[in-house]
């Protein structure tokens, strides 16, 4: 799938509202709140966004953050502090029962089931909730199933008239999803924004974004264009059916508009409205040394486990990163220890070797390129004169940010005592994307971080590193393309057996790494502030961000 229509790590910061770190990093979950759920009171979210999208076809909002609070899906996300993420049913009876191989996927809905309106959901609203995220007028959610169902290459939504008929009802509680490939995957896909349901009659893509006729506890009671979204109770929720929302709190308030370090210094105060509070934003690294020093806020500061990778890409197909000696020497040259400290140091993220990121189910620790976190110069040398190199010139393009220019600094000085000088570009976003994920590839070397849209190694794999996402808006920044790799990634991605599947892309993450197209830095670890008066709120081992569905006020 190209990346064009998932997600990953690269846009998370900003997605939190759709959807940085620990006062004690031995402990997961410190400063989290987790106990009985007490109904009641007004739970406020300062967030740095300027506008909120509830339209679940442009949505790329994670199953735990706040599109989760006003929609509901076929399947959701468990997710505990302490435990692995499990997908388990939402909409649905279970998370899926496959035939055809894998190819065909078919679900039942719940009894009882209604809108906040009252009115019943069906089988055929999920179908032509999955329908709608197909039409261009819509674009810009998580797409993974687009290019999954039969049919759906060239099914242009249901605004251009027809229907998807790899989408099929059977009867008002049935829906059947037929596959181009067997895709074991399929329950997490199932659970993404598409699959809440939309009836047909009340659909009005202009407003929908801000006006979704909910099926999750919550429903939008107004919605003030940068100032503030107010979600009030849906009275037809019926936590029966529901396994995962607890619904605490009678309303939840998103602030817009609120600057990050802004928002970190009211709740490090605690006072007023922001006892109820919590941060959509990662805590900035300035209020974090803050944090140190305040005793109240440290017992209130939560970071995640270390999750998303951040790694540095090497262009597999620019002259000389083209010789695998060559990119063997800079995963040795680059000092890792010193692009930690610019992250943030050990409360920024961890140290790392591997491509699956840790809180993924099947993930095997290893380390190839064993040295010191500072590098080893004398190896990476050796190896450059191995291929013939006694220097080298490169590029590395960046955001123009000044976190991200801090770490560039960091890659650049750790290559260059191996005799690899490096010119470091810095691009406005939108530029740096372009650069990076078009086709034209001028560049050596880029900086980025990613985290998978769902916690399967997949996720992970797939979207990095398959030939088919190198250009076109693809993710493949290395520009790697290793048939035996793809055969692997096919592979895998077939395979139903949870088990046999894990095992299958730890080999993929092994072999991918021999070829060394891109160096793995760190684990980052995000951390939130919340206020005194919030209860259980915590980060699980994925994803790095609160879950939004569990929160609760105190009494």
């Amino acid at each position: 799938m190209k990346k064009s229509l998932a997600f990953g790590a690269a846009a998370l910061a900003a997605a939190l509202t759709l959807t940085a770190c620990n006062a004690n990093p031995t402990s997961p979950t410190a400063g989290s709140s987790t106990e009985g759920t007490h109904r009641g009171g007004t739970l406020t979210i300062p967030t740095s966004a300027t506008e909120m999208n509830f339209d679940p076809a442009k949505s790329q909002g994670l199953a735990i953050t706040s599109l989760g609070l006003v929609l509901r899906r076929l399947t959701t996300w468990d997710i505990q502090p302490g435990k692995p993420a499990r997908v388990v049913p939402d909409l649905a009876t279970d998370t899926g029962t496959s035939s055809d191989g894998g190819r065909t996927w078919t679900y039942h809905l719940k009894d009882g089931l209604k809108y906040a309106d009252g009115t019943q959901i069906t089988a055929a609203d999920v179908k032509y909730g999955v329908e709608r995220s197909f039409a261009p007028e819509l674009s810009g959610g998580l797409g993974y199933h687009k290019s999954l169902l039969t049919g759906g290459d060239t099914y242009k939504g249901p605004y251009a008239g027809g229907q998807l008929d790899s989408v099929q009802v059977p009867d008002a509680k049935t829906v059947v999803f037929r596959l181009k490939t067997a895709y074991g995957d399929w329950p997490w896909i199932a659970s993404m924004p598409a699959f809440a349901p939309v009836p047909k009659a009340k659909d009005d893509p202009k407003t929908y974004t801000r006006n979704p006729v909910a099926s999750g506890p919550y429903q939008v009671q107004s919605y003030q264009q940068g100032s503030a979204v107010r979600l009030a109770r849906n009275p037809n929720w019926d936590a029966k059916t529901d396994e995962v929302r607890t619904a605490g709190p009678d309303q939840v308030v998103f602030q817009l508009g609120q600057e990050n370090t802004v928002a970190a210094q009211r709740l490090i105060a605690d006072s007023g409205d922001d006892r109820s509070a919590f941060g959509a934003g990662f805590v900035p690294p300035a209020q974090l040394a803050q944090v140190q020093q305040n005793p109240s806020a440290k017992q209130r500061l939560v970071t995640s486990d270390a999750g998303a990778l951040s790694y540095l890409a090497l262009n597999n197909r620019r002259a000389p990163l083209t010789d695998v000696k060559v990119r063997q020497a800079i995963q040795y040259a680059v000092d890792k220890r010193a692009y930690q400290v610019a992250s943030g140091g050990a409360i920024g993220g961890d140290l790392a070797s591997t491509l699956i990121t840790p809180g993924i189910p099947g993930r095997v620790d290893y380390n190839l390129y064993q040295a010191d976190p500072s590098g080893d110069v004398a190896k990476a040398k050796q190896l450059l004169a191995e291929a013939g190199k006694t220097s080298l010139a490169l590029s590395l393009v960046v955001k123009n940010d000044p976190q991200t220019l801090s770490k560039a600094q960091a890659i650049q000085q750790g290559l260059q005592r191996a005799g690899i000088t490096v010119t470091i570009k810095p691009l406005d976003e939108e530029t740096w994307t372009a650069a990076v994920t078009g086709d034209a590839g001028d560049y050596d070397l880029t900086l980025s971080s990613w985290q998978p849209d769902f916690p399967s190694a997949n996720g992970n794999i797939q979207p990095l590193f398959a030939s088919s996402e190198i250009g076109g808006g693809g993710y493949n920044l290395s520009r790697y393309s290793q048939p035996e790799v793809d055969a692997l990634i096919a592979q895998a991605t077939a395979e139903t057996d949870p088990a046999k599947a894990q095992a299958l892309w730890a080999q993929a993450d092994k072999r991918i790494l021999t070829d060394a197209p891109v160096v793995p830095l760190t684990y980052t670890k995000n951390s939130f502030l919340h206020g005194s008066n919030v209860t259980n709120f915590f980060v699980a081992s994925f994803p790095a961000y609160p879950n939004y569905l569990k929160v609760s006020l105190k009494q």
